[in-house]
C-alpha cells in the first residue's frame, strides 16, 4: 500500500480507478453534523469537568477558530486549507482556562471523538470492495483538515485490514477538490479520467469537481433535502424545549434514520412520514415500553403486556414484529373504565363534566338506561343536545346512585369477562403493563379500582408515551406509571402545550375500529367509527412506514454500530424534538397530508371535530391577540397546525409561548394615540367616540370597538387616513356576549366577510390598501346583535408612519 504525496512518481501506466470521499460518503458519524465531534470533544478533553455547561460556547468557538484560520491561510498562502493544528492555534484557550501548551491534548480529543463517531458505510465498504477485487485501482481524496497518516488511521480503525492504492488529504496539498487537488490526483496516479469515478456527498466539491476534471461522479447524498430541513427544525426545538441538555449528540439515532429512508422504497408522503418520523418516534417508545417490563419484573412476579386500544394499536404492532412475545391488544377507554369502576355517582359526574356536548341517545348508550327525569332534563334543551358539565351538576338529582352502581356493575362483570379472554394469563398474573400515549393514567387508575372492587390483587404499571406526571400522585402504593417523555425530559408547559396538539398523534396511530362502547360476551362492542375511509386509509399508510422503519432499523442500527436508544434520558429527548416538531412545526407538505384530518372525540358524540380551521388563528389574533390565541381551546384540535397554516413564523411563536420564552411585554400590545371614529344610528343621527389604537409585538394595529344593542349602531366608520394611510387590512372580527369583558374574552370570533365592508375613497387590491388625498374611511356594517354587547376588532399592518 502506497500513501499519495506530493513527492509521489507519476506512473506511467494509464488506468481507471475508484476514488471516494471520506466523511459522510466511506465514513458516517453516528451524529447529524460534523459539530456532534465538536461537543464530544468538550465531552472527551476535560473540559467539561473544568467548565461544564458550557458546550455551546466551545463549539461555536471551535467553529469561529477554524474560520478565522482559513481566512488568514488564504490570505498568506492563497489557499484556505489547514491542518487542525492551525485551527486549534486560533482558539481561546484563556476563556476555558488552558494555555497553548494544551493544544495538543485538544488535537487528541478531536482525533479521539472522530475514532468514537467515525463508522465505515457498508454500503460504500461493499462498493469499495467489489472494485478492489475487480482490479480497479481504489482510493480516498478528501477535503479535511486531518492529514493523511491520521486519515489513514481512522479508516483502519473504523474497518481494521482496509487498504487502498491512493489517499489524498487536502490539507497536505494546500488545495480542495473544489480547486486542484483533482489534478494532482489525476497527475501523480496517471489515472484516466474519463473511466474513472468518483464518489461523494458534495453537490460542488465531489460532483462538479469530479465532472470539472472530466471524471464521471457517483452521488451519495447525506439526506434528502426535505430531511434534512426536518433535521434543522428538531435541532432548533431540542434546544429550545430540552434546556440546557447537548443538542448535537443522538447517539445516532438522526443517522439511522438517515440510512433507513435512504434504504427504503420510494412510495407515498404518508409512508414516507411514517418512515422519517412516527417510526423513529414509536419505536423509541418500543425501548421504553421493554424497559418497563423488565423493571416489573422480579423474583415471583408474572409479567403481562397489555396495548391500550385504540390509541395503542400501532405500538403493539411494532411490539409483536420487534419482540414477538405474547402481549395483549385492550379495547377499553376511558368512558368504559369510569363507569365499571363507579360504587359512587362521582366517577361518572367527573366523566360527564368532560363532555363537550351530549343528547339523551348517547346518554342511553352510555348506561344503558334512560330514566324519566333524564329524559325530561333533555327536552329542556335546544334539540335535545345539553353541555357535559350541565348533565353532570345536574345528574345527583335526576338519578338514584344505586342505579349507577348496579350499571357499574353489570359492566364491570363484562369487562372483566373480556379481560381474562383478551389477555393470556390474567388470573395467573400478577403485574400488568399498560402502554398507551397517555396521559393522565385515568384508565389505570379506573382499573385499579375495578380490580380492588372485585378482590383482584394485579398490580397495575403505566408505560405512556407522554405523562401528566402530577396526576400520578394517587396511585396505589405497589402500582406505577411512568412517561417516556416526561417532565424531567420537558417542562410541564411544554408538555401542556404537546398534549394540546395530541390529537393528531392520537388519529395516526389509532386503530381503524370505532372505540369501544361495552362487551358481550368476549366480542367486543363498538361505536360507530366516523371518520372518512379515506382518513383510515392515510393513518394506515403512515402505520405502515412506520412498521418498515421498526423493522429495518435493528439490523440498519447493528451494520452501522448505533445504539440510539441504549441511553434512556437521550432517547426521551431526541423523541421528544421529532415529535414536538411534527406537532409544532409540520412543513408544508405535512399541512397539507394531514390538515384535513378529523378528530373523533368519542365522549358523548359521534360528530367529528376539525385538526386546522384555515382561519382560526388570524381570527383569534385580531380579536384577542397574539397570546390569547396561542391558549385557544378545542376544537381545532391540531393549534400548532392552524398557526403554522398562517406561516411558519407563527408556529414558532406559538412553540416560544409554549415553552414560556414569548415575554408579554415584547409581543403584547402598547397604546398608542386614540381615534376619533363615526357610529352611524339606526335613526340617522352620527356621533363621534374615541377608540384608542394599540401597536402589537407584530407590527400591527388593532382597534376594538364595543357596541351594546341599546346603542342601535348599523355603520362603524372607521377613519383609515388618520392612523394608517396604507397598510394591509388582515380582517374584521365580532365577538358577542352579554357584558363587554365576556365578550371581549370570546374564542367565538366571527369574522366580516371582506365583500361586505366598504372603502369609502380608498385604493384597494386584495388585502392592501391606499387613501386618497388623505382622506379615506372603511365603513363597516354592524349585523343585529342577538346579545347585548358586540366587540369589533379590526387588526392592520400600517406601510407607513404609525400613531405614537
Amino acid at each position: 500500500m502506497k500513501i499519495a504525496t506530493s513527492g509521489t512518481e507519476r506512473r506511467t501506466q494509464i488506468v481507471s480507478a475508484w476514488s471516494f470521499d471520506v466523511f459522510d460518503t466511506f465514513l458516517l458519524r453516528a451524529c447529524a453534523t460534523p459539530d456532534g465531534v465538536f461537543e464530544r470533544t468538550y465531552e472527551l478533553s476535560g473540559i467539561s469537568s473544568s467548565c461544564p455547561g458550557v458546550s455551546t460556547s466551545f463549539v461555536q468557538h471551535r467553529i469561529q477558530a477554524e474560520a478565522r484560520a482559513r481566512r488568514t491561510a488564504k490570505e498568506t498562502r492563497g489557499a484556505s486549507e489547514v491542518h487542525i493544528a492551525e485551527i486549534y492555534s486560533c482558539f481561546p484557550f484563556r476563556l476555558f482556562g488552558l494555555s497553548r501548551r494544551d493544544l495538543n491534548d485538544l488535537v487528541e480529543s478531536e482525533f479521539a471523538a472522530e475514532l468514537e463517531l467515525c463508522r465505515a458505510n457498508p454500503d460504500m465498504l461493499r462498493q469499495y470492495l467489489d472494485m478492489k477485487r475487480a482490479n480497479r485501482r481504489v482510493g480516498f481524496i478528501s477535503d479535511t483538515y486531518w492529514d493523511s497518516d491520521r486519515l489513514a488511521r481512522l479508516l483502519r480503525a473504523c474497518h481494521p485490514g482496509l487498504t487502498w492504492d491512493f489517499l489524498y488529504a487536502s490539507c497536505d496539498h494546500g488545495s480542495s477538490k473544489s480547486e486542484t487537488l483533482f489534478a494532482r490526483y489525476l497527475s501523480e496516479q496517471g489515472i484516466d479520467a474519463g473511466s474513472s469515478f468518483h464518489v461523494g456527498d458534495n453537490e460542488k466539491a465531489d460532483i462538479r469537481g469530479a465532472k470539472r476534471h472530466g471524471i464521471r461522479p457517483r452521488y451519495y447524498p447525506q439526506a434528502t433535502p426535505q430531511l434534512a430541513s426536518t433535521f434543522q427544525r428538531e435541532t432548533a426545538l431540542f434546544e429550545l424545549l430540552c434546556q440546557g441538555a447537548p443538542s448535537r449528540l443522538d447517539h445516532g439515532a438522526r443517522t439511522l434514520r438517515r440510512m433507513v429512508a435512504a434504504r427504503s422504497a420510494e412510495r407515498s408522503p404518508a409512508f414516507h412520514l411514517g418512515v422519517t418520523v412516527l417510526g423513529p418516534v414509536m419505536t423509541a417508545f418500543d425501548a421504553f415500553i421493554a424497559r418497563r417490563c423488565e423493571e416489573a419484573s422480579g423474583p415471583g412476579r408474572t409479567v403481562v403486556l397489555g396495548f391500550l386500544g385504540r390509541d395503542g394499536f400501532l405500538s403493539h404492532q411494532i411490539w409483536q414484529q420487534l419482540h414477538g412475545t405474547t402481549s395483549a391488544y385492550i379495547e377499553i377507554n376511558r368512558r368504559v373504565s369510569l363507569i365499571a369502576s363507579a360504587d359512587t355517582m362521582q366517577p361518572l359526574v367527573d366523566l360527564l363534566s368532560k363532555v363537550f356536548k351530549i343528547d339523551a341517545s348517547t346518554f342511553g348508550d352510555m348506561l344503558k338506561v334512560m330514566p324519566a327525569r333524564v329524559a325530561a332534563f333533555f327536552a329542556g334543551f335546544p334539540d335535545g343536545i345539553a353541555s357535559g358539565e350541565e348533565l353532570a351538576g345536574a345528574l345527583p338529582g335526576l338519578m338514584n346512585p344505586a342505579e349507577i352502581v348496579e350499571l357499574a356493575a353489570g359492566l364491570r362483570a363484562r369487562l372483566l369477562a373480556y379481560l381474562r379472554q383478551a389477555v393470556p394469563g390474567f388470573d395467573d398474573c400478577t403485574d400488568l403493563v399498560l402502554a398507551d400515549l397517555g396521559y393522565s393514567g385515568s384508565v389505570q387508575k379506573a382499573l385499579r379500582r375495578i380490580f380492588d372492587l372485585e378482590g383482584i390483587g394485579i398490580r397495575l404499571h403505566g408505560a405512556y408515551l407522554m405523562s401528566l406526571d402530577d396526576a400520578f400522585d394517587d396511585l396505589a402504593e405497589e402500582d406505577s406509571a411512568e412517561g417516556f417523555i416526561s417532565d424531567l425530559v420537558v417542562t410541564p408547559h411544554v408538555k401542556r402545550m404537546l398534549i394540546r396538539n395530541v390529537a393528531l398523534l392520537e388519529q395516526i396511530c389509532c386503530s381503524a375500529d370505532g372505540s369501544v362502547r361495552d362487551y358481550d360476551g368476549n366480542q367486543v362492542l363498538r361505536e360507530i367509527n366516523p371518520r372518512p375511509e379515506s382518513q383510515i386509509a392515510l393513518a394506515a399508510e403512515i402505520q405502515a412506514g412506520a412498521l418498515a422503519f421498526a423493522e429495518t432499523a435493528e439490523d440498519v442500527a447493528l451494520d452501522f454500530g448505533l445504539s440510539p436508544y441504549a441511553t434512556p434520558d437521550v432517547a426521551a429527548r431526541w423523541c421528544a424534538a421529532t415529535l414536538a416538531r411534527l406537532l409544532l412545526l409540520p412543513d408544508d407538505d405535512e399541512l397539507a397530508l394531514l390538515g384535513e384530518l378529523k378528530h373523533d372525540v368519542n365522549l358523548g358524540t359521534h360528530a367529528l371535530a376539525p385538526m386546522i380551521d384555515g382561519d382560526f388563528i388570524r381570527r383569534q389574533i385580531t380579536a384577542r391577540g397574539l397570546s390569547a390565541a396561542c391558549t385557544a381551546s378545542a376544537p381545532p384540535m391540531w393549534l400548532a397546525g392552524c398557526f403554522a397554516r398562517l406561516s411558519p413564523s407563527h408556529a414558532y411563536l406559538y412553540a416560544l409561548f409554549g415553552a414560556n420564552r414569548l415575554p408579554a411585554d415584547v409581543f403584547g400590545e402598547s397604546p398608542c394615540d386614540p381615534v376619533q371614529i363615526g357610529l352611524f344610528h339606526g335613526n340617522g343621527e352620527a356621533t363621534l367616540e374615541a377608540v384608542t389604537v394599540h401597536r402589537t409585538g407584530l407590527g400591527e394595529l388593532r382597534l376594538r370597538i364595543p357596541l351594546s344593542r341599546a346603542m342601535g349602531i348599523t355603520t362603524i366608520a372607521l377613519p383609515l387616513a388618520k392612523f394608517a394611510a396604507e397598510g394591509l387590512l388582515h380582517g374584521v372580527t365580532i365577538q358577542s356576549a352579554d357584558t363587554v369583558r365576556d365578550a371581549a374574552e370570546s374564542q367565538d370570533a366571527i369574522g366580516i366577510a371582506a365583500d361586505s365592508l366598504v372603502y369609502a375613497g380608498v385604493r384597494r387590491n386584495g388585502a392592501h390598501y391606499s387613501t386618497e388625498d388623505g382622506d379615506g374611511c372603511l365603513l363597516i356594517p354592524v349585523a343585529p346583535m342577538a346579545q347585548e354587547i358586540a366587540v369589533y376588532s379590526v387588526a392592520i399592518t400600517p406601510l407607513g408612519s404609525v400613531p405614537k
